[in-house]
């Protein structure tokens, strides 16, 4: 992973105190300069746990929902519409700790998505992001099906 930048530094910042994210309960811990790396954590606090003790499956899916869309948007520059349109996720294993997320695309998918997108005004992607504890062991798989398309 490369270093952060300032303007993904300051991404990072603004991405943390938007409303909507800052209420999943999770914090993004870093954006690489090219946006094509993200890190969050989720910690199962009083904001994120339910009656059992273990992070509520809304507060896992509000913690991923929105991280690939926005990559995407930021390293198209803007000039593409990014939807989401259809996700999955599989909740393997309750947790009552802090769990992490790697958010990745990488260069070949990059290449392949201009690719498409020059040849046709529309693309989708299917990109795949999992919640592990700080052992590496998962406990969420989400699928997040991305639509792509110009907005002109």
């Amino acid at each position: 992973m490369n270093k952060e930048s300032l303007e993904s530094r300051i991404w990072r910042w603004f991405g943390n105190w938007f409303p909507a994210y800052r209420g999943s309960g999770a914090k993004v811990t870093y954006v690489s300069s090219n946006f094509q790396d993200v890190c969050i954590k989720l910690p199962c606090n009083w904001k994120t746990k339910n009656h059992m003790g273990i992070t509520w499956g809304g507060s896992l899916y509000a913690a991923l929902d929105p991280i690939y869309g926005v990559m995407l948007y930021k390293i198209l520059e803007r000039q593409y519409k990014v939807i989401d349109s259809q996700a999955s996720i599989c909740f393997l294993k309750p947790s009552k700790g802090t769990l992490y997320a790697h958010f990745q695309i990488t260069d070949d998918e990059l290449l392949t998505l201009k690719k498409q997108l020059t040849h046709n005004n529309k693309a989708r992607m299917c990109l795949e992001v999992r919640l592990t504890n700080k052992q590496g062991v998962v406990h969420v798989v989400c699928e997040k099906h991305i639509h792509i398309r110009n907005s002109i």
